[in-house]
């Protein structure tokens, strides 16, 4: 199987369900280094066969981000963050008749017909698993160093060039106090902008289609930067997968008139 074959299916693996080993909650930052790729441990909830969500498995090997992000963050990150918002968010959508039969992006762009009491909840937690969904794939070392075709041209048209693209993109996601993430968003009349959101909130919620996103919430990153975490973003261009974003970029921009962007869910 060749290297884009191999990411057209993660980017639809969100609606596949894997089961893992639990070893993998007691392996050492080396050994979690040199395991092969495998599927996560989810929650009970996540197991169900009955639930509409599941965890995607990583499309790479825990490693293969260093030494930018370092294996035990990504073991942590995938496999206990993002899949309690998977575990969380099928718990929610479970205890309301109404929600059982939403997609993700359905749950987020109209998040005024969740019952007031639950919104907050099902924000939360399928923005969570939806920014993850989406972040994953947007990762790798081997490939492009640089976006092409459309994407090149429309950065280019739109910031000035790929540096000064870069550039106003890491002082945004500096910008975001707290948690939240930095987002490089296709609106529906076709412009790129960079926007922030807060938390977990999703671009998805604003009917905007994201390009690429950087997570600036704190477990992305402590356990190797700490508080540095302009280190993290000036090494975050470094593992962009400029081949997987430009693709899913000319998907999108090919798709129709208002664009509907990569598959999450």
């Amino acid at each position: 199987m060749n290297r884009r074959t191999l990411l057209k299916q993660t980017g639809a693996a969100v609606s596949a369900l894997f089961a893992g080993s639990s070893i993998l909650g007691k392996l050492t930052p080396r050994a979690l280094a040199q395991a092969p790729v495998q599927p996560p441990v989810p929650l009970a909830t996540t197991l169900s066969s009955s639930s509409p969500f599941v965890l995607p498995p990583l499309p790479y090997s825990y490693d293969a981000l260093e030494p930018f992000i370092d294996a035990e963050t990504m073991h942590l990150h995938h496999d206990k963050h993002h899949a309690s918002y998977v575990e969380k968010l099928n718990a929610a959508v479970a205890s309301d008749a109404s929600l059982s039969h939403r997609s993700l992006k359905s749950l987020l762009a109209d998040l005024s017909s969740i019952p007031e009491p639950m919104r907050t909840t099902i924000r939360n937690q399928a923005g969570g698993h939806a920014n993850h969904s989406f972040w994953w794939p947007t990762l790798g070392k081997s490939g492009s160093r640089a976006p092409e075709g459309d994407l090149a041209a429309d950065i280019k048209s739109k910031f000035g060039s790929l540096g000064a693209f870069q550039d106003q993109f890491a002082k945004a996601a500096s910008s975001v106090f707290g948690s939240g993430w930095a987002w490089l968003n296709l609106d529906s009349d076709g412009g790129l902008h960079i926007e922030t959101t807060a938390n977990q909130d999703s671009p998805l919620t604003t009917f905007k289609t994201p390009v690429l996103g950087i997570d600036v919430w704190e477990h992305a990153y402590y356990l190797k930067y700490q508080n540095r975490r302009s280190d993290y973003l000036k090494g975050f261009f470094n593992i962009v997968n400029w081949d997987y974003v430009t693709a899913e970029y000319t998907k999108a921009k090919d798709c129709c008139k208002v664009p509907k962007g990569p598959s999450i869910g």
